[in-house]
């Protein structure tokens, strides 16, 4: 093979998200589906052009856990004469 057949240039395209035809979305969602649900992104493309790019939606926050009416549910409105604080420090000792 000689050097002169081929060109020094670089004809190759770094792609950062996947790419899926039209044909694809319509006859393998289920592959589409996944990669959405791995948090990637795709551009949709037809006949080698950018049409759209499809976004996995964020997950929705998780809900707060409301500490102080989950202690109010368990204890009332006794209230204690000491702090949980001083129980931990006290079992630690004197580290």
């Amino acid at each position: 093979m000689s050097q002169g057949k081929f060109s020094a240039r670089c004809d190759a395209k770094m792609y950062h998200m996947e790419r899926a035809s039209v044909r694809e979305l319509r006859y393998s969602f289920k592959d589409v589906e996944a990669k959405l649900a791995a948090g990637e992104e795709i551009e949709l493309v037809k006949r080698n052009k950018v049409i759209a790019r499809i976004v996995p939606v964020a997950p929705p926050p998780s809900p707060k856990v409301d500490f102080r009416a989950r202690m109010k549910e368990m204890w009332g409105d006794r209230t204690f004469d000491f702090s949980f604080a001083d129980i931990v420090s006290e079992s630690r000792g004197d580290y």
